[in-house]
């Protein structure tokens, strides 16, 4: 993974090596799922999940002086860059698909090629984080679909090789087949090497499994769901899946800070499905959690559908990010984003955090993800694809005009609307 990539080298490496990239490699219809409850479910075991201590992380690097040679010396600040895409909602048709590519290279399944589009940008942050919706199979099979999913276990391996460091897993689908087999998806996550927040096999892993060190920088990435589809986490094992419930988080979050997190992140899976504007919970629960001095990012899945992106008091509120790859063929669930936030260390050991919005679209045909800004586009696209991007990059541009950080984050792909 590369290390200390600015926004320039980001979109570069997409332009000059992901487009190059692109050729190198060599049946559930859309499925809808139940709305949320007009309240946010309650904790069914109440408590707060203690947090360990967090890895050793670097000591932050202060100005020092040479009294001898009467020089002054100032260290370059910490900074990291993190990205985040949407759900990975893995329908029949998305494996199927992954079969195909397989067969092409001697494999039972192979997902990467979806996104192969944007490997560039994914392996070029210092830290990229999927959010896996569904539970994965260890052996690639027992598969199934909506409503109980469970996935061939390659996609972790392949999303590896994307070049993706971890994955958010607290989703509505958490406990698809009962605790154990979100247990064998945790297996098949570290496995393929990939770091894990949402859920856990034990109280201990609950507790140590939201802490990661990107460039000496300690952070705390916890991840929570608005319920499990009416699975209920087992009395005996409360650390299976995380719960969203507002007096649990803030106690997490607070004692995350208390043992040293430097930044703290939440992935909540929450909203109404398919659409775009945030609801009654999101508006009044969002706000709340991002006013707490232990919380400094907040990124948001299961609409399946893009949603705004809030700036309050100079904290980013990503209220959806839609899918990354799935089977819901309805053109606005088709368009997503990518964002990158980059952490950039100030004088006082705080970290501000700059934020950057690539809108993606995922085509039908192949089940790629392409980038959707003009600026992306080439000559070897055909027309009706630029067509497809052009209409995306509209619909995506349209719902993020709705939201306060509008403006305030960086916009990769283009500088304005065409019309």
């Amino acid at each position: 993974m590369l290390e200390g990539r600015t926004r320039q080298l980001i979109v570069a490496s997409w332009v000059v090596l992901g487009i190059l990239a692109i050729g190198s490699k060599a049946d559930a219809p859309d499925s809808g799922e139940a709305g949320l409850p007009e309240s946010l479910p309650a904790v069914s075991d109440s408590g707060t999940i203690p947090v360990s201590e967090p890895p050793a992380a670097s000591t932050t690097q202060k100005p020092t002086t040479t009294t001898e040679a009467q020089t002054t010396t100032t260290e370059a600040p910490r900074a990291a860059s993190l990205a985040f895409t949407g759900d990975v909602l893995v329908h029949s048709r998305v494996w199927r698909t992954a079969a195909v590519h397989g067969a092409e290279v001697g494999a039972d399944y192979d997902f990467a090629p979806m996104f192969e589009p944007i490997a560039e940008v994914i392996d070029g942050v210092d830290w990229a984080v999927c959010h896996m919706e569904v539970n994965l199979a260890a052996d690639d099979s027992r598969l199934s679909s909506y409503p109980v999913f469970r996935a061939p276990g390659t996609i972790a391996s392949d999303l590896a090789r994307v070049g993706y460091d971890s994955c958010s897993t607290a989703s509505n689908h958490s406990l698809d087949g009962r605790v154990s087999a979100t247990y064998e998806t945790i297996e098949v996550l570290e496995a393929a090497g990939l770091h894990h927040t949402g859920t856990a096999r034990s109280a201990e892993e609950s507790e140590s499994s939201i802490w990661i060190e990107v460039n000496g920088i300690s952070i705390a990435h916890l991840s929570y769901s608005y319920g499990f589809n009416g699975a209920r986490v087992p009395s005996d094992q409360p650390w299976a899946a995380n719960l969203i419930d507002q007096e649990r988080i803030l106690s997490d979050v607070a004692a995350a800070r208390l043992s040293g997190a430097e930044v703290i992140i939440l992935s909540l899976h929450w909203g109404e499905q398919y659409i775009h504007q945030p609801n009654s919970q999101q508006a009044a629960l969002g706000p709340l959690l991002l006013a707490s001095p232990d919380v400094d990012l907040i990124i948001g899945h299961h609409a399946h559908v893009v949603q705004p992106i809030e700036l309050i008091d100079g904290e980013w509120l990503v209220y959806g990010l839609g899918n990354a790859v799935s089977n819901q063929l309805q053109l606005p669930r088709r368009d997503e984003l990518l964002v990158t936030a980059t952490l950039i260390e100030q004088p006082d050991n705080s970290f501000d955090i700059d934020l950057e919005v690539l809108p993606l679209h995922l085509d039908t045909e192949t089940l790629t993800l392409w980038p959707s800004g003009p600026d992306l586009q080439t000559d070897e696209m055909s027309d009706q694809l630029v067509a497809t991007l052009d209409a995306s990059w509209l619909r995506t541009l349209a719902v993020l005009e709705t939201g306060s950080g509008w403006d305030h984050f960086e916009l990769v792909g283009g500088e304005s609307i065409p019309r």
